[in-house]
């Protein structure tokens, strides 16, 4: 037995987003999407982020643009920008936590906030939340599957990130949840506390290894 919770970055995404939907609604599981904020003001797209909240799943932000890892920003108003767009335009369908994820190409790093960046999520009582598996399924549409099931067998408790991306990887969703529920696992939609290094503003981990230090 083993507990594995389930996020969906980059989104939404058309056809693929629906996709992912029905895949998790015939498995009767509930996960996160964190949303790109540019894709969420496109009315269609936005439909797709609606139906998911609609169907019990929990909406996060994930920045407006994903161009560059806040760490490596120097414009406090384009990082400021960067969470405060996103977060309007999810406006109703965000969690009451105000879950944020930051980006860096999937590895947990000192690009992934600046101060300002820190400054904000402190003030505003975001949490930020983090992950501990990353099976690359955006690089590997087939591969993804073993990766994934490797990572979920290292730890008692896998926060993982997939994407509902059109690169093909969630063709193998539906596969993938049923032999992890053949192997034992336990889907739920919370967190790890261990990924979640600042909750409701309030930092209750380390977190400098997530912060660009200040020149």
């Amino acid at each position: 037995m083993f507990d594995l919770t389930l996020t969906f970055d980059n989104g939404p995404e058309p056809v693929v987003t629906d996709f992912v939907l029905d895949t998790l609604a015939r498995h009767d599981i509930h996960a996160t999407f964190f949303v790109l904020g540019h894709k969420l003001a496109m009315p269609e797209r936005r439909r797709l982020t609606e139906r998911a909240h609609a169907e019990g799943h929990w909406i996060g932000n994930h920045t407006w643009s994903h161009v560059t890892p806040l760490g490596m920003l120097d414009d406090p108003g384009e990082t400021e920008a960067e969470i405060n767009r996103t977060q309007a335009e999810i406006g109703a369908l965000a969690h009451p936590r105000r879950y944020f994820r930051p980006f860096g190409g999937g590895k947990l790093s000192e690009r992934l906030l600046n101060q300002t960046a820190l400054d904000l999520l402190q003030r505003e009582h975001f949490t930020c939340v983090l992950w501990n598996a990353v099976p690359r399924d955006w690089e590997d549409a087939d591969g993804w599957v073993a990766r994934a099931f490797e990572q979920a067998a290292s730890q008692p408790w896998t926060l993982m990130v997939l994407h509902d991306l059109p690169t093909g990887a969630m063709k193998n969703l539906d596969r993938f949840l049923g032999e992890a529920r053949d192997r034992g696992a336990r889907f739920r939609q919370d967190f790890p506390p261990a990924c979640m290094p600042l909750l409701d503003g309030k930092i209750v981990a380390p977190i400098d290894d997530y912060v660009t230090a200040a020149d």
